[in-house]
C-alpha cells in the first residue's frame, strides 16, 4: 500500500486493498468464470448457489474500484463468467429461482455492479448474451423471500436492470420498497423484518441498501429517497457508539464472519450524499475500522483467502448458510471508492470520534445500553434474540459484549469449560459433575432505563425458575443484579470477560466473592460479588481452545454458588479494561440495588 502495511489511509491506499483481496480470486474460476470456488461448501445452499457466492460478492468491493477509475486486471473473467452464468445451456448454469434461494441473494451484486459499471460486465457481452442475462436476472424481481432485508436483493437487480436498458416490472421493486419502510422504528432503526433483530443487518443491509437506492434512483423516487436519507442520518449519530477508538466494532450478532461489513454503512453515508456526521470523521471510522481489521492477519489465509470466522480462521462461529466465499460480504466497505477523488469524502481530514462522547448512551430500540470507557465500547444488551442461527444465546443473549474481549460461543454441553459462559450466569439442575446449563436465550418484557443505563428483562430456563436481570452501566465497571426466583435446586456459575491466555497470564486471582484475570498484555477481567444473598467462590476457568471470537484461548473469571430453592439475590460488579484502567480493581467498585 502506498501508505505502508498498516492499513489504508488515502484513497489510493484503499484501491490497494480491494485488489489486494480481489487479485487471488481468479485463480480458483471455473473455465467459463462463472463458479469460483473457495473451499469446501458447509452451508445449508447447494454447490453452485456457494460457488456463484464466490463470483458476486466480490463486486461490493470490485465495482465500487472501476467506478471510481481504480485498476483491476480481472474484469474478463467477471464478463465471462456473467454470460456462463445465465446460459441454460451452459455446463456453469447458475440456475433458477427455486422458492427461498440463495440465488436470490448473490444477484444483489450483480444488480449493483450492473448499475455502477454496465461497462465491465455487459457491454462486453453479444445481443444474445445479454438477453439471457437480463432474463435470467428479471425472473428473480418477483423470487420468494423472506419478509426482511431479502427485499432489497431484487431491488438491486432492477437499478441494474434500469442501468443497462432491459425492460423490466418496476411495480414489484416498489411494491418490495413499501414493505422494507414498513420496517421502519424510530429513531434510524429498522427491525430485519417483524423480528427482535437490532443487529449489524440494520447499518450494512437496510441502511446500505436503502442509501443506494437514494443515489442511484433518488430522482426518480424523491420522496423515498429523502425518507432514506433522513433515517441514515438519524442512526449515524447513535452508531457512532458501536466503534472503539482502536476503530474495532462491538462483536454481536449473526454473520460475524462478514467482518468490515460492519463499517459499510459508513461508506454509504458519503455515497448518497448524507453529512449528518461531518466527513472527516465519517472517513475516520470506516479507515480505523479497515485499519484494525487488515491488522488482523488471522482473517486471511496464507493464499490470501478471506477464512469463515472473525479474528482468526474459527468455523464454529459460521451460521447455516455460511460457504466459503461468504466472507466477501465485507467488501461492501469499499463502496466510497465509487466517489471521485474530489469528493469532501477524500478531501476531508480523517478525525477522531468526538471527545465529548457520553461514557453512557441507551438505545432502546437496539435494547441496549453501549458504554465507552479507556477507548473500548461494551454493550449491555437485554432484549434481541435469535434461536435459528448457530450459538444464537451466545451471539445475541449474552449480558455484555466488548470490542476488546469479543465474546464466546460454546464448544460442548458439559462442564463450565465447554460452555465457554463468558458474560452470562448459568444455571443447572444437574446432580453431578460435568453439568448441563442453561443460560439466558431468550428475554421476556425487555426494558431500557434511560436515565441510569440500566437493561432489563426477563427469562425463564425453566417454567418454575424465573430470573429478572439487570444491567448498569457504570464505567468502567458494569453491574449486574438477578433475581432468582425458583423452585429447585440449582449451581450458577457467572462469567466476566474471558481473557487471553496464549502468552500466560501473569495474574491469575481466586478468592471467595472474587476473581481475576491478567493477560500478559495487561488486558484485565475481573468480577466482584456485592452482597449476594448466597456467598459466591470465585474461580478461574481455563475456557476450551476456539471459543472466544478475537483470543484463540482463554481463561474466565467466574463466580459459582448453588440455591436452594426459593428468591435468591445475585449481585456483581464486573471490569474489563485494559493496562491504563486496570489500577481500577483496587479500589472499591460502585453498588446498585433493586
Amino acid at each position: 500500500m502506498a501508505s505502508g502495511t498498516d492499513g489504508p489511509v488515502t484513497r489510493a491506499d484503499l484501491q490497494a486493498y480491494a485488489r489486494e483481496l480481489a487479485d487471488p480470486l481468479p485463480r480458483y474460476a471455473s473455465l467459463g468464470g462463472a463458479r469460483i470456488r473457495l473451499g469446501v461448501n458447509i452451508a445449508h445452499h447447494d454447490d453452485t448457489a456457494a460457488e456463484l457466492e464466490g463470483y458476486a460478492r466480490p463486486l461490493w468491493g470490485l465495482a465500487p474500484l472501476a467506478a471510481g477509475g481504480g485498476r483491476f486486471a480481472h474484469w474478463d473473467v467477471w464478463a465471462r463468467g456473467l454470460a456462463a452464468g445465465t446460459d441454460p445451456e451452459h455446463p456453469e448454469y447458475w440456475g433458477a429461482p427455486d422458492g427461498i434461494d440463495q440465488r436470490t441473494v448473490e444477484t444483489a451484486a450483480l444488480g449493483f455492479a450492473l448499475a455502477l459499471v454496465p461497462e465491465r460486465l455487459w457491454e462486453p457481452l453479444s445481443g444474445k448474451e445479454r438477453d439471457r442475462a437480463g432474463a435470467w436476472l428479471a425472473a428473480f424481481l418477483t423470487a420468494r423471500t423472506p419478509a426482511n432485508n431479502w427485499n432489497f436483493f431484487p431491488v438491486m437487480v432492477s437499478l441494474g436492470l434500469d442501468r443497462v436498458g432491459y425492460a423490466h416490472d418496476r411495480d414489484a421493486r416498489h411494491a418490495r420498497l413499501d414493505r422494507l419502510e414498513s420496517y421502519a422504528l424510530g429513531g434510524g432503526w429498522y427491525g430485519d423484518g417483524a423480528t427482535e433483530q437490532r443487529d449489524y443487518y440494520i447499518p450494512w443491509a437496510m441502511h446500505f441498501y436503502g442509501l443506494i437506492y437514494a443515489a442511484l434512483a433518488g430522482d426518480g423516487d424523491p420522496a423515498r429517497a429523502e425518507r432514506f436519507r433522513q433515517r441514515a442520518a438519524e442512526f449515524a449519530v447513535g452508531f457512532r457508539h458501536w466503534f472503539a477508538d482502536d476503530g474495532s466494532a462491538v462483536p454481536f450478532g449473526r454473520s460475524l464472519t462478514y467482518r468490515f461489513a460492519q463499517g459499510a454503512f459508513w461508506g454509504a453515508l458519503p455515497y448518497a450524499g448524507v453529512d449528518a456526521v461531518p466527513y472527516g470523521e465519517v472517513k475516520g471510522l470506516l479507515l480505523r475500522h479497515l485499519r484494525w481489521w487488515r491488522a488482523r492477519t488471522g482473517q486471511t489465509s496464507p493464499d490470501g483467502l478471506l477464512s469463515v470466522g472473525y479474528g482468526y480462521p474459527q468455523p464454529g462461529v459460521a451460521e447455516q448458510y455460511n460457504g466459503p466465499a461468504s466472507p466477501y460480504w465485507a467488501l461492501k466497505a469499499f463502496l466510497p471508492l465509487a466517489l471521485p477523488a474530489a469528493h469532501p469524502f477524500w478531501t476531508a481530514e480523517e478525525t477522531a470520534l468526538p471527545a465529548d462522547l457520553p461514557a453512557a448512551l441507551a438505545q432502546p430500540e437496539a435494547g441496549a445500553v453501549l458504554m465507552r470507557s479507556g477507548g473500548d465500547v461494551t454493550m449491555l444488551s437485554g432484549r434481541q434474540h435469535n434461536t435459528w442461527v448457530r450459538g444464537g444465546a451466545a451471539k445475541y443473549g449474552k449480558f455484555a459484549y466488548s470490542t476488546r474481549f469479543g465474546f464466546s460461543l460454546p464448544a460442548g454441553e458439559l462442564g463450565l469449560a465447554q460452555g465457554a459462559y463468558d458474560s452470562m450466569l448459568a444455571v443447572s439442575d444437574d446432580a453431578g459433575e460435568p453439568a448441563h446449563h442453561r443460560v439466558r436465550e431468550q428475554s421476556a418484557d425487555p426494558e431500557v432505563l434511560a436515565a441510569d443505563g440500566t437493561v432489563r428483562s426477563v427469562w425463564r430456563p425453566w417454567p418454575d425458575v424465573e430470573i429478572t436481570t439487570w444491567l448498569t452501566a457504570a464505567p468502567p465497571w458494569h453491574l449486574r443484579t438477578h433475581r432468582v426466583r425458583t423452585a429447585r435446586p440449582l449451581s450458577t456459575a457467572e462469567g466476566a470477560f474471558a481473557v487471553d491466555r496464549d502468552a500466560g497470564l501473569p495474574r491469575r486471582q481466586a478468592e471467595p466473592g472474587a476473581a481475576l484475570a491478567v493477560s500478559a498484555a495487561g488486558d484485565l477481567s475481573g468480577i466482584r460479588d456485592l452482597a449476594s444473598t448466597v456467598p459466591r467462590a470465585g474461580q478461574v476457568i481455563d475456557l476450551l481452545p476456539g471459543t472466544n471470537v478475537l483470543a484463540r484461548r482463554t481463561a474466565l473469571p467466574t463466580l459459582t454458588a448453588d440455591l436452594p430453592p426459593g428468591t435468591h439475590w445475585l449481585r456483581c460488579a464486573v471490569l474489563a479494561t485494559g493496562p491504563s484502567d486496570a489500577a481500577t480493581w483496587e479500589r472499591e467498585p460502585p453498588e446498585r440495588r433493586f
